[in-house]
């Protein structure tokens, strides 16, 4: 069972509820009534009690029991009352979902230009039309589809305002932006990984740089260190003329 039927059901077993505590009651209290002009007999029941007999004990709980069912039924009106409130509100609360649903498919059809007239009366009328026309309402009241109507006339601005072809106008150029957008963000990606690799470049040439300057200071001292001891001088000014020592007699 889903939702609604149990709540049907459960307003139906109260109402029948209320409806048999009154018969009860309505019944007990004229059958007393009976009893105490003397056209019914009372109840017979002998009660013991503290080793005392009662005989007519039948009478005072037939007394009891209609007392205690006008009390019962004394709050049969307000809960009646309190049964028709959530009726009614339950009932209220259906029609306004069937007004919403008429509702957006009027509203949806105007946002796409279908309604064309410009006064109040023609266009409620229009609307009217239309929603009584529409498959999916043909279950609806009357009543609920001129609201709707009229609802949708009220938001005519707003449908203008929000139209199919202005939000996918503005869907478009958003869409255009987010491509725009990407592709700025490949390209900044592309522009850091040439900018890493240039980078990473530039800290070889650097390090080969180094590794022939060191090579060169190696070299150059290895060469000085040979002249030496061939008895050349070589400067030390960056020259690239060397001058010879002419030997001596003794070597």
């Amino acid at each position: 069972m889903n939702v609604v039927s149990l709540r049907v059901f459960a307003r139906t077993l109260n109402i029948v509820s209320m409806l048999v505590v009154a018969a009860v009651a309505a019944v007990v209290v004229l059958y007393t009534f009976a009893c105490a002009l003397g056209f019914a007999p009372w109840l017979q029941l002998t009660l013991n009690f503290g080793g005392q007999d009662y005989v007519n004990a039948g009478q005072f709980v037939q007394i009891f029991s209609a007392v205690a069912l006008v009390l019962f039924a004394s709050f049969l009106p307000a809960a009646w009352r309190v049964t028709t409130l959530e009726a009614h509100h339950r009932q209220f609360h259906l029609k306004m979902e069937d007004v919403a649903q008429a509702y957006y498919y009027c509203h949806a059809a105007d946002r796409s230009g279908v309604f064309k007239m410009k006064s109040e009366f023609d266009a409620v009328r229009e609307r009217l039309v239309y929603l009584r026309d529409h498959p999916d309402l043909s279950m609806l009241e009357a009543d609920v589809l001129e609201i709707a109507a009229q609802m949708s006339q009220q938001a005519k601005d707003l449908a203008a305002t929000y139209s199919d072809e202005k939000v996918g106008r503005a869907k478009t150029f958003l869409r255009q932006r987010q491509q725009e957008v990407a592709q700025q963000k490949e390209r900044i990606s592309d522009a850091v990984q040439d900018c890493i690799e240039i980078e990473r470049w530039v800290a070889e040439i650097d390090m080969d740089e180094s590794m022939v300057a060191s090579q060169l200071g190696q070299l150059e001292e290895r060469l000085i260190a040979a002249t030496q001891k061939l008895g050349l001088n070589l400067g030390s000014d960056g020259s690239n003329v060397y001058p010879i020592k002419p030997r001596t007699v003794a070597e």
